[in-house]
């Protein structure tokens, strides 16, 4: 439970900074995305129902400050989850490289499964796809650039939450 409440701090954390971001860029008509980054470091890090729940309520948390339906970005992110979750054995989990690629994929898949579920409600949806994807690139530029330090975060927030399966791990790796 302690694992999972400090994952849910992390990722109020990511959600904060990325809201004010997305404030402070809102003139020039940009909002960055990085759902990728709620996803990817405890698919490929923690044990499935551990993952799961946390990807659920990061999910839950991101559904609170959007404008879809209640519930959209929980499955989503529970799928994703899963899906990262089922590949990770074919991975370098602890690369910091490979985890950044995989948050990159993610949040390509969780956008492009966001914006098809949404764009059917504008009454021009052939006109967003430019827009759509010039904030794709904007939101993967800042993925890549806030992955490092994001799973920095989630790493030490399991290991504060953590401390004895912290100690564990580091000597298995040592």
């Amino acid at each position: 439970m302690r694992r999972i409440l400090a994952l849910f701090l992390s990722a109020l954390l990511l959600w904060s900074v990325v809201a004010i971001v997305n404030h402070y860029l809102a003139p020039w008509h940009v909002f960055l995305f990085v759902g990728g980054l709620f996803v990817t470091y405890i698919a490929l890090q923690l044990p499935l129902r551990t993952g799961l729940y946390a990807a659920l309520l990061a999910g839950l948390l991101c559904d609170a400050g959007s404008g879809t339906r209640f519930g959209l970005h929980a499955v989503l992110f529970g799928l994703a989850h899963g899906l990262v979750f089922n590949l990770r054995g074919r991975l370098d989990r602890d690369g910091t490289v490979v985890q950044v690629v995989v948050a990159l994929l993610v949040n390509l898949g969780l956008f492009l499964g966001l914006s098809l579920t949404q764009i059917g409600a504008l009454p021009a949806p052939g006109a967003a796809w430019l827009r759509l994807l010039w904030d794709l690139l904007w939101s993967q530029l800042a993925l890549a650039l806030l992955a490092p330090w994001f799973f920095a975060v989630q790493r030490r927030a399991l290991e504060l939450a953590d401390p004895l399966t912290a100690f564990l791990e580091r000597r298995e790796t040592d």
